[in-house]
């Protein structure tokens, strides 16, 4: 017997600290459906316990439980994670990737429900991002996470990429993604917070951001020093709803809207100064 734990966020800027804490609690594999975080513990654990662990990232989770069949859902929650096209690029979990081009394809071990190829966020700054870089580009990625996106940079073309994390605990996944996919000449994990790392490694041409809108919008000044004068930035973790009040916040601060992207309800935006 398993059990199978649901977990609905109380908002969806809360998704990613949920699902950090998830793992922390002891799940092998969390995904992703619909806003809602799924994952499956063996029958020794304790469920109510595990939720009680979770209600310190969100007290106001709401969480559902089932007892299921005795199946290995340590391996089952793999048939969910997909490869997924995005124009120049493929991004896909290691159990797909054979047979692809490597030049073309991300390969990212799914360590977090975040930082791969299944949130439309990280699909979004994807498909931006192919008409934003330029050959040989300087790119850092801020809140890196998996560091699926300074990878994808490197793959599309820019000469070096700086993934920037402060979570501790993703960086060992960061490292082996960028080993994994043959870049560890070109992209430098860093640990840290954007405000520290960012004007160490600046100028750059190219910034990428998938936070929560709240955070981008206090990084927009350390995002704008930290680029070259023909510089840009690609912008997402930001819920199609505040879009409005993004657009507002960005011609307010003299930012140029160059293009968009929606998957969901999320929205993903690329600027420049």
């Amino acid at each position: 017997m398993w059990h199978r734990i649901q977990v609905t966020p109380s908002s969806p800027e809360r998704g990613e600290a949920l699902a950090a804490a998830m793992f922390d609690a002891g799940a092998e594999g969390v995904h992703e459906d619909g806003g809602r975080l799924i994952t499956h513990l063996p029958a020794e654990a304790d469920p109510q316990a595990f939720v009680v662990r979770l209600r310190a990232a969100d007290a106001a989770l709401v969480a559902e439980h089932a007892a299921l069949e005795d199946v290995d859902w340590s391996e089952r929650w793999r048939d969910r994670i997909t490869a997924h096209e995005l124009g120049a690029l493929t991004v896909t979990p290691p159990w797909l990737a054979a047979g692809r081009d490597p030049a073309r394809t991300v390969v990212i071990e799914p360590a977090m429900a975040f930082g791969t190829g299944e949130h439309p966020t990280t699909r979004g700054v994807v498909r931006l991002m192919q008409a934003a870089i330029r050959a040989g580009d300087s790119v850092a990625d801020l809140g890196a996470g998996s560091a699926i996106l300074a990878i994808a940079a490197v793959k599309l073309g820019a000469a070096r990429a700086f993934a920037i994390e402060n979570d501790h605990d993703s960086i060992a996944n960061a490292e082996e993604n960028v080993e994994r996919n043959g870049v560890s000449s070109q992209v430098a994990v860093l640990e840290g917070n954007a405000e520290e790392f960012l004007p160490l490694v600046a100028p750059v041409r190219l910034i990428l951001a998938n936070i929560i809108s709240s955070v981008l919008l206090e990084l927009l000044p350390t995002i704008r020093a930290g680029l070259a004068p023909d510089g840009e930035a690609i912008l997402s973790g930001i819920l199609l709803e505040e879009r409005p009040r993004m657009l507002e916040a960005l011609a307010y601060a003299g930012w140029t809207v160059l293009a968009e992207d929606a998957e969901e309800q999320w929205w993903s935006v690329r600027v420049r100064p």
